[in-house]
């Protein structure tokens, strides 16, 4: 998979120096859970006793991450969620305006975000791993520096939302009542850009309780305010503009007051000068996580895109909206294991733990499985029920009843699949997984979905099933080279990103040509 250039391999880990002012002092709670420098690799495990005793010890350490992972990503996309729910009972348009930004508009702008703010899982997870706390925060700021930019460049987007909907050929009315809301929307954009870094942050210290908590109160508070100003009071798209916005404002100051407070130092020592060293060197593998992450959000994106060009494109929006609300949900659980999953590794890889973090990928990828069976279940036994909730519409309630085996088999994929991302980012894999997922969602998934829904006349089934299509090839292209990986490499590699990356100034040219990322 990696492969160093001969020297890195020979060279030992990162070890504390004397005059390191800031080590590691982890709370004891988090110590077992995620700290692993200093601490020996799992033996190697010869039969069915030794598994299942480190797959408990494994899963315990999974479990203390993810729960609260998952119950923050759930929180967060509920916002934009109940936004739909309430919006569905406020009118068709109004649904298909705030489904069509959220998940264009807003989705793609998302999937660049958290796909740049995600380097910082590669890299502040390595750095914890090694004990090198101290660099975490000029980490977290050179990300800010990076999304900030990112944020400005992206509003023009937001700005002209109505007109490229409009290219692209979008029901006109649909375009036109996004392209208002879009606008509206753009502080949620500066917030994307604050909040990523600063999740990643907390995350890569197994802080997931505070982000967990603030997430909570977000999502208790939301559907209040959504339905009192945009039900109560029928302020309609503007009330679900400004409870959104606020939402997610919300959240981002919270974390930004828990930073500032005091409760994270040492990784957190004020802001420093060091956060515009090294730019480049960090948007080359900010890039990287964007674009892995980017082509595997937008492809289900394009499923909303596809449905506008169908007939009755209201109806086929709405219930595509409604199915991909759901398997949003059911993602965001999958984006937990994944975060936990790329803490794990990389604090492991960090450690030179190769057994361990290749183990923390097996028990992963077991317990994704088995949420994602059950999720599907619950979901069809369910699928006569759940329609009603996100619409009064009942042709488009047919229509996602119809839909609901394919969603289910697509949970099942898709709680697998974000594990396999995380183990890229924890790892650094991101530039090569770009390329898998180019080649198996662009250049087969999309056009399958397009000739079995259009040339064969399947309609909004056909789309999805060429598309599903595509993931399960990803999953499998991903679980190959998984097997095929030296672990040992990937170990020595974790220390090259340390030093080339750390802000320190004993960094190298020789170090960053060592270090194969992009």
């Amino acid at each position: 998979m990696k492969h160093s250039d001969g020297n890195s391999s020979t060279q030992p880990l990162l070890t504390a120096r004397a005059d390191e002012p800031h080590q590691i002092h982890p709370h004891p709670a988090e110590t077992t859970a995620v700290f692993s420098a200093g601490t020996p690799d799992i033996a190697p495990i010869t039969g069915a006793g030794d598994f299942y005793r480190e797959f408990m010890v494994e899963s315990k350490k999974l479990w203390y991450l993810a729960g609260p992972a998952i119950f923050s990503f759930v929180s967060k996309y509920s916002l934009g969620a109940f936004t739909q729910i309430f919006a569905g009972h406020v009118g068709t348009i109004d649904l298909a305006a705030v489904s069509v930004e959220n998940s264009l508009i807003a989705g793609f702008s998302y999937g660049i975000m958290l796909g740049m703010g995600s380097a910082l899982e590669t890299l502040c997870g390595q750095a914890v791993g090694a004990g090198k706390l101290d660099m975490l925060g000029v980490y977290m700021q050179r990300s800010w520096v990076l999304l900030l930019s990112t944020a400005c460049v992206l509003c023009p987007l937001y700005i002209f939302a109505g007109q490229v909907l409009k290219l692209i050929g979008q029901d006109t009315e649909i375009s036109e009542a996004a392209g208002t809301f879009a606008i509206w929307m753009i502080p949620q954009l500066f917030a994307y850009a604050l909040n990523f870094p600063v999740a990643k942050f907390l995350q890569a210290q197994s802080k997931v309780m505070v982000i967990a908590a603030i997430a909570g109160m977000a999502m208790v508070l939301h559907p209040v305010l959504s339905w009192l100003l945009m039900v109560k009071l029928e302020w309609g798209l503007v009330g679900a503009a400004v409870v959104l916005n606020g939402s997610w404002w919300f959240v981002v100051v919270a974390q930004l007051v828990y930073v500032f407070g005091g409760w994270c130092w040492p990784a957190w020592n004020g802001f420093s000068w060091e956060a515009f060293r090294s730019l480049w060197g960090f948007f080359r593998l900010s890039l990287a996580s964007a674009v892995m992450l980017c082509l595997e959000t937008w492809y289900f994106m394009a499923l909303i895109l596809f449905a506008g060009y169908l007939k009755n494109a209201q109806v086929s929006v709405d219930a595509f909206s409604i199915c991909m609300n759901i398997l949003g949900w059911t993602i965001m659980v999958s984006f937990g294991m994944n975060a936990a999953t790329s803490v794990r590794i990389s604090n492991e890889l960090g450690a030179r733990h190769p057994r361990t973090a290749l183990f923390s990928l097996v028990v992963a990828v077991i317990t994704s499985v088995l949420i994602g069976v059950l999720l599907a279940i619950v979901l069809m036994i369910s699928r006569n029920e759940y329609p009603s909730l996100f619409s009064n519409d009942t042709e488009v309630q047919d229509l996602v009843k119809d839909l609901t085996p394919f969603l289910c088999f697509c949970i099942v994929i898709n709680n697998v699949q974000p594990v396999l991302s995380g183990v890229a980012i924890g790892a650094g894999w991101q530039a090569l997984v770009a390329y898998v997922n180019i080649a198996c969602y662009y250049l087969f998934g999309i056009p399958v979905g397009l000739v079995l829904g259009y040339k064969l006349d399947w309609g909004v089934k056909g789309i999805w099933l060429g598309m599903i299509s595509g993931t399960i090839l990803q999953t499998c292209v991903l679980l190959v080279l998984i097997y095929k990986t030296n672990w040992n490499e990937e170990a020595s590699l974790a220390e090259d990103r340390i030093r080339t990356w750390g802000g320190h100034k004993k960094a190298t040219v020789n170090d960053t040509e060592n270090t194969q990322e992009t």
